[in-house]
């Protein structure tokens, strides 16, 4: 995991910092919202730990202009506990808020918390009341366990993940069997059919593409 810290007092990062390097989280530092924001260009963050009242860029836009390079999770720190810039920070869409000054080990515990949630909603995928629990590793329609062999849970995980995109036979081939296959394209037309069966009520949400393969046909209700 690795956590960006941005505050312009470097007491208060060192002391972020010590805390989740215990945890054995990475983190990287940022002392206002334009370092921050070429950071997040440059690096993977997994959670960014954002003050308000910085120089340069404040906080408020400093997560403005981050959301519009990746959707990443924030905490806001602030030295005010006012209902306003709270209302400010959930409005832009930060996860929680922090007012100064703080424990360090609640901070650490509200990180871990969003990071549990992150990895469950980044792990489910959901169409309907068709539902892949990849934690569980579970499927289930209408509440009910679905039983799959292990290729055809990879072939529906794999369509879910890329719904609405015609997939062609060799590029499903490629990421479900992998490269070193050695069996040909109609192994996946015999999966497709087979899962398709087991998919019950669902079966017609994997649609064929004439001449190149399938897609899962995940048509939104109006």
């Amino acid at each position: 995991m690795k956590i960006l810290v941005c505050d312009d007092e470097a007491l208060i990062r060192n002391v972020i910092k010590e805390y989740l390097l215990l945890e054995n989280i990475e983190v990287l530092e940022a002392e206002n919202g334009i370092e921050a924001v070429n950071i997040i260009k440059e690096e993977d963050v997994d959670l960014v730990v954002m003050d308000i009242m910085m120089p340069k860029m404040d906080g408020y836009q400093a997560v403005r202009e981050i959301k519009k390079i990746k959707d990443v999770p924030f905490i806001m720190l602030s030295a005010r506990n006012e209902e306003f810039d709270k209302l400010i920070g959930f409005d832009i869409g930060v996860d929680d808020y922090v007012t100064k000054p703080f424990s360090p080990k609640e901070l650490v515990a509200r990180i871990k918390a969003i990071m549990k949630r992150v990895k469950k909603e980044e792990a489910t995928f959901k169409y309907e009341t068709l539902v892949l629990d990849d934690l569980a590793h579970e499927v289930t329609i209408d509440g009910k366990v679905v039983v799959l062999t292990p290729k055809e849970y990879e072939l529906l995980k794999y369509f879910m993940q890329n719904k609405n995109i015609a997939l062609s036979r060799e590029a499903i081939l490629t990421n479900i069997w992998g490269y070193d296959f050695y069996g040909d394209e109609r192994t996946v037309d015999t999966h497709v059919k087979t899962l398709r069966n087991n998919l019950g009520k669902y079966r017609d949400v994997i649609k064929t593409v004439r001449g190149m393969g399938y897609k899962f046909d995940a048509k939104e209700k109006d």
